[in-house]
């Protein structure tokens, strides 16, 4: 490919690999679709290799992925969401065809042209490099806990006053109970999360705590206390899952469910290592 991508369009990395474990497999069509994998507009993927690395990347239009308009766009929900699908379709099938796997990167990584993807990989090549080998042979695993819904509390209103004071005693005595029964659940709950966290992190290489899930946001009825991601190698995943399966019995005991996602390229542990290929976008 030449240097120019053309009036108004910008280069969209969607992931890096060595040159010598992607060929042009990603961009053909898989056996069960009838079209070849396309970007976030639609557009064809293509490959740029420079010294030993290959980006993964499409040409988009600048109406839509330059910094203003971008951040436009990120306001839209069902347009990023489209983006997101497609960008992780991309990712998916570049990680299928490489041998080693890739270095997915975040949604909407620009450059102006391929001499500015071309800095980067000489800039940041010895990370690249790093980052590439610390990820080979890896799968990224979710793992989220939430409370179980208990039984629905009977509505409580304060008593009438009573001139002997008996009554409201009474009643601040039960809340007072009922608050250290809650306190005395919730450090139970705390002190499970962290014996999960703890034998799943023995199985894997890595681990990433995320923020919890807002409740408003989950399917599940519980509060989200353990939102994590493992990066586990290939050879050890049957050792991982059986353990979350190991954690999954255990949890009803403690009033949580434990909910297992993935395998997925490791996007997680790609965020950190890519660092040097953040901010580097050249626009």
């Amino acid at each position: 490919m030449n240097n120019a991508d053309g009036p108004g369009r910008l280069l969209y990395l969607y992931a890096i690999a060595r040159d010598a474990d992607l060929d042009g497999a990603c961009l053909a069509p898989p056996p069960h679709h009838p079209r070849p994998v396309t970007g976030v507009a639609g557009e064809p993927v293509e490959l740029v290799r420079h010294m030993d690395l290959v980006g993964v990347v499409g040409r988009v239009p600048a109406a839509d992925f330059d910094e203003e308009p971008l951040h436009r766009h990120l306001e839209d929900l069902e347009w990023l969401a489209t983006v997101a699908h497609r960008h992780q379709a991309v990712v998916e099938a570049a990680s299928a065809a490489a041998a080693a796997g890739v270095l997915p990167l975040r949604l909407a990584t620009v450059y102006r042209d391929e001499e500015s993807l071309r800095r980067m990989f000489r800039a940041r090549h010895e990370a690249l490099t790093a980052a590439l080998g610390r990820l080979d042979g890896t799968v990224e695993w979710g793992v989220k806990v939430y409370t179980l819904p208990g039984p629905e509390k009977e509505a409580r209103t304060t008593p009438a006053p009573s001139s002997s004071g008996g009554v409201g005693r009474a009643y601040l005595r039960r809340r007072g109970a009922e608050r250290r029964a809650d306190e005395h659940r919730a450090r139970q709950a705390d002190d499970a999360v962290r014996q999960i966290h703890t034998a799943l992190a023995a199985s894997a290489e890595d681990t990433r705590l995320h923020a919890p899930q807002n409740s408003r946001l989950s399917t599940h009825p519980g509060h989200n206390l353990l939102n994590a991601s493992y990066l586990v190698r290939r050879d050890d995943d049957s050792a991982f899952t059986a353990e979350v399966r190991a954690q999954v019995e255990r949890a009803p005991a403690w009033g949580l469910m434990v909910e297992l996602t993935g395998p997925w390229v490791p996007y997680s542990f790609a965020a950190t290592t890519t660092g040097p290929a953040e901010g580097t976008d050249d626009r």
